[in-house]
């Protein structure tokens, strides 16, 4: 078993007016489905109302991300399973439910974890 990660950008999610709650529910059903299934994880979206900050080792506290790197944004789906192509399956669901394509990344195995 290997845990994936299923998550699209903000921007990727373009919804025609008055389908927002359509897509919110066809959303919510896959990750039901994925529950239901023994597969989930953990899932959810980034607040964007609340800035990044970028921790130092020592503690030190600053405003924003790495300015070198994109934002991060959007939702997304950590989802534990037996193949790529099961993975690759569960994309497709929750692709078809966002009305949006979806990154699929697979987690390194660390035994310690």
């Amino acid at each position: 078993m290997a845990k994936y990660l299923i998550s699209f950008p903000s921007a990727a999610m373009v919804v025609p007016d008055g389908e927002l709650g359509a897509v919110g529910r066809d959303a919510h059903a896959v990750i039901e489905e994925a529950k239901a299934a023994g597969v989930y994880v953990f899932a959810g979206g980034i607040d964007e109302s609340v800035p990044p900050v970028l921790v130092a080792g020592d503690g030190a506290v600053a405003g924003g991300g790495y300015p070198w790197a994109p934002p991060l944004d959007g939702g997304f789906a950590v989802l534990e399973l037996a193949s790529r192509e099961e993975a690759v399956a569960w994309a497709a669901r929750i692709a078809k439910a966002c009305r949006c394509a979806q990154e699929l990344r697979m987690f390194m195995f660390d035994p310690q974890m």
